[in-house]
């Protein structure tokens, strides 16, 4: 489900609703966001795959439908212990509905808008894959990564690749391949989460207020070359970085660049 309070809406089974109103039985949570500034995706891991795919859409949707400077707040609230099995839930899953959620994944991990995710408790299957697409993660003490898998198999999702990208290949191999559970402290240590909270609400609101001001189209290039860094030669790489290079030299000499730039950067 998907929770905006940058302007009402009506509610909508899987769609956006108006913050504060509860949609499918679950209670909203504060986003922590300020006023105007903050896109808030809610994700109940338990509701089945097509509905989860439409919500992730329905906030890319408004993401990209804002200004620069919108921040995208995911939180990841405790999944059941049935949520290990992935992809789980009440009907059956094909492959179609996998690439459709992949995808809306994907769209997420490129958006141009900053995204805060705020994980408390266990965190696996969809919440998993949502984590490892945010900008900035914050963990509740009570942060725990539930990797899902099927009869002791880790699922061969994205994840997988994901996990490859961000933690080098030997330490995901312990992971996809072994299967532990990883707690808060370990998952700090790891990169996987940049921060652990008590007030979950507090730091989003920091957070959004600090780095919402670098949410923009600007972010969303650095974060391309990140990702491409980790499988592009440096032959194949330079173009880009040349071009981000020479798109960077004229904001920074255009008219009232350089009172943007030196509160910003």
């Amino acid at each position: 489900m998907v929770r905006t309070h940058d302007e009402p809406s009506t509610p909508a089974e899987g769609g956006p609703a108006e913050h504060g109103t509860p949609t499918n039985g679950s209670r909203t949570a504060p986003s922590g966001a300020p006023d105007g500034l903050g896109i808030t995706l809610s994700l109940d891991a338990g509701r089945p795959l097509p509905e989860l795919t439409a919500a992730v859409t329905g906030a890319c949707d408004r993401a990209e439908e804002q200004a620069d400077r919108t921040v995208v707040i995911v939180r990841l609230p405790d999944v059941p212990a049935a949520a290990r099995s992935w992809p789980g839930g009440p009907e059956p899953v094909d492959i179609q509905q996998i690439n459709r959620w992949e995808r809306a994944v994907r769209r997420m991990e490129r958006l141009p808008a900053l995204s805060i995710a705020v994980a408390i408790g266990a965190c696996g299957g969809p919440a998993l894959d949502l984590l490892l697409v945010t900008d900035y993660r914050i963990g509740a003490p009570d942060f725990r990564l539930l990797v899902p898998v099927n009869d002791g198999h880790f699922w061969p999702g994205m994840a997988v690749h994901r996990l490859s990208q961000q933690l080098g290949a030997a330490r995901a191999r312990q992971i996809v391949l072994w299967g532990d559970d990883i707690d808060a402290s370990r998952a700090h240590e790891l990169g996987l989460i940049d921060r652990i909270e008590t007030e979950t609400d507090d730091a989003v609101h920091t957070a959004s207020v600090l780095m919402g001001r670098i949410s923009d189209r600007e972010l969303a290039i650095r974060r391309q070359l990140l990702l491409e860094a980790q499988t592009l030669e440096y032959d194949d790489a330079v173009g880009a970085h040349l071009a981000a290079c020479d798109r960077e030299l004229r904001r920074l000499t255009a008219p009232g660049a350089g009172r943007e730039a030196g509160g910003t950067r």
